[in-house]
């Protein structure tokens, strides 16, 4: 089973002074179904990340969902060190909508406010033709230098872009909360992380 590293969004608990890493149990989950061997990678770990990554030799990184860039800088720092782990390695790199923000923000991409994608479903058009759900209110402003759009959803968002040289790509969907996993996430998933 191949090992994933998968980032984690940070939720703080003022009523107990804590700032802790979560992760959708349905991720894992979605993972497992591709038969993956997923491991959260905890924040924070900032000079020791390098360490961490050398013990854990994961094969795949999937940057989830949830936080806005920027409101936790420990995670912003986190996600671009597994952006620069696996450029260096040749990695395979899924970012799952703040993650697919994140990969174009790394790229240099930029990010704007978006109406009409919280709570919603869309149909996709381009290289990936599905239904899938929406929970974001930012979206690409344009497409980041380096990948091409996979997706657009009915009013010409991007909606899933992917690395033209490296086995990247990014999704604003997530796969993970649908009430059963859809075949074209899973099948998708193998063809990025290979069997």
């Amino acid at each position: 089973m191949k090992v994933v590293a998968v980032s984690q969004r940070v939720d703080v608990l003022p009523e107990r002074g804590e700032s802790r890493d979560a992760l959708d149990q349905r991720l894992i989950d979605f993972l497992l179904a591709g038969g993956y061997l997923p491991v959260p990678v905890p924040n924070g770990l900032q000079d020791d990340l390098h360490d961490w990554l050398n013990a854990v030799s994961p094969q795949a990184i999937v940057l989830s969902g949830g936080n806005d860039i920027g409101q936790c800088s420990a995670r912003d720092v986190t996600e671009s060190r597994l952006l620069d782990h696996a450029r260096a390695q040749g990695l395979p790199v899924l970012g799952i909508c703040r993650g697919m923000q994140m990969i174009a923000h790394w790229s240099g991409g930029e990010l704007k406010p978006v109406k009409g994608h919280v709570r919603t479903r869309h149909q996709l058009s381009g290289r990936i033709v599905a239904e899938v759900n929406s929970y974001h209110g930012l979206a690409l402003d344009g497409c980041p230098p380096g990948f091409e759009v996979q997706a657009r959803s009915e009013d010409g968002e991007i909606e899933a872009i992917g690395h033209l040289n490296l086995p990247w790509e990014g999704w604003m969907w997530h796969p993970e909360r649908e009430d059963v996993f859809a075949a074209h996430d899973v099948d998708r998933l193998k063809q990025l992380f290979g069997e």
